[in-house]
């Protein structure tokens, strides 16, 4: 067991790496992998399930404890980055579907990784971790409903089936580890340094299913695509941190807003854009996948730096 805890926290390290590779195996094995898009909405689930197991209720005490500065990254997450989405995809031509997919990473929630890159940045991981869940929470209602505003001019969207969907996949689910917490707690402890091996492995598979379906789309404009996804995740990462020095929010925690306003929870995303449009939709959101943890690595030894 300690060799395979050592192997998971090894792969939760190298994430960035294990999403890079997966994405050529995709590319280079569509056929093979495409037979995965059918399991996206599992494998997010399970994701969820995991992270679940690790939210305590110190994570929400840090909401009452600093109600101003969680409710400065919280509106900042799903402030900046739908805002972003809509005017790059204003700026740059692009199809339908692309600016869709572009559209629906920005109205999703923050993502876990955030978390981690918060605390190599020397940021505040507790509020890091207090945005990313009450985020998480209010997506069901916020993010079908920013994307009904947003992206119903590109493709047609069912905000009540999208809010079901995030009821299942995302609420449930972390109901349910939370729970599972509370009822098995010696299992949960057990299992919780396999977690990084579990869910770097979900989404892997969400990346290299989303890339075999839509190869075709990436070899059109795949370019075009990462231009976009790097902008919008550039710009969060920069926009969300002036943001939070205007609001006069302290060095440590304006860390932490960057990097909740630029890391997305990109799984959320292609999962949504598979159940709901079309793989092609789906192609920004596998990008943002693999290029986020890139950056988000190279911002927070930046920040790491400013003290």
């Amino acid at each position: 067991m300690t060799a395979l805890a050592r192997f998971s926290r090894f792969v939760g390290n190298s994430f960035a790496l294990w999403v890079l590779a997966f994405a050529a195996l995709g590319f280079l094995f569509p056929d093979t992998f495409r037979q995965l898009t059918p399991w996206i909405v599992t494998l997010l689930g399970i994701i969820m399930f995991g992270m679940g197991l690790t939210i305590s209720g110190r994570d929400f005490a840090e909401v009452l404890r600093r109600p101003y500065q969680v409710g400065v990254g919280v509106a900042a997450q799903f402030v900046i980055m739908p805002l972003l989405a809509v005017v790059l995809t204003l700026l740059i031509p692009m199809s339908p579907e692309v600016a869709a997919g572009v559209i629906l990473v920005g109205c999703c929630p923050g993502g876990t990784s955030s978390n981690v890159m918060t605390f190599m940045a020397k940021g505040d991981t507790a509020l890091s971790v207090a945005c990313t869940s009450v985020t998480t929470l209010m997506a069901p209602v916020v993010t079908p409903f920013l994307v009904l505003m947003l992206a119903s001019e590109y493709l047609p969207v069912d905000a009540w089936a999208m809010f079901q969907s995030i009821l299942k996949v995302v609420l449930l689910p972390l109901a349910l580890g939370f729970a599972a917490q509370r009822l098995l707690p010696a299992l949960v402890r057990a299992a919780v340094p396999m977690l990084p091996l579990v869910s770097v492995t979900g989404i892997v598979l969400i990346v290299a299913a989303v890339v075999g379906a839509s190869k075709g789309a990436i070899i059109q404009s795949g370019a075009m695509i990462f231009a976009v996804v790097a902008l919008h995740n550039v710009l969060g990462y920069l926009i969300g941190y002036l943001a939070a020095r205007l609001a006069g929010v302290n060095l440590a925690g304006r860390k932490a807003v960057a990097i909740e306003v630029g890391m997305q929870n990109s799984g959320l995303a292609a999962a949504l854009a598979t159940a709901y449009f079309s793989p092609v939709t789906a192609v920004p959101a596998a990008i943002f996948s693999v290029w986020h943890n890139i950056s988000g690595a190279v911002f927070a030894s930046w920040l790491a730096r400013r003290t």
